[in-house]
């Protein structure tokens, strides 16, 4: 799976069951190595991704592409992944750590 098949079967996924993202109003970039810069909005209990950096992120992750499909998919441990350098965050830590239960729940 691709990272653009990757990000397109997730916000499927949360939009389909959007409970988990009450109040959640934030933007995050994924800058991968490969694939470039990803923009994931949450907004109004629904999630969007595009490809690009359009608006300002309270969050930014940086890693390479086949750890955040890892990610996605709950093989990597994100904890570990930073602890390790496999992961980089910039911004709002707090947010990072709300992105991790996402991601969990909907994996």
């Amino acid at each position: 799976m691709t990272v653009q098949e990757t990000m397109a079967a997730l916000a499927d996924k949360i939009n389909a069951n959007p409970a988990g993202l009450e109040g959640l109003r934030a933007v995050f970039h994924f800058q991968l190595k490969d694939s470039g810069l990803f923009q994931i909005t949450f907004s109004e209990n629904a999630v969007s991704v595009v490809e690009g950096g359009p608006d300002e992120a309270a969050c930014i992750l940086e890693m390479s592409d086949s750890n955040f499909i890892k990610l996605v998919r709950g093989e990597l441990n994100p904890t570990m992944a930073f602890m390790m350098g496999k992961l980089k965050v910039k911004g709002d830590l707090g947010l990072s750590l709300k992105l991790q239960s996402i991601l969990q729940k909907y994996q």
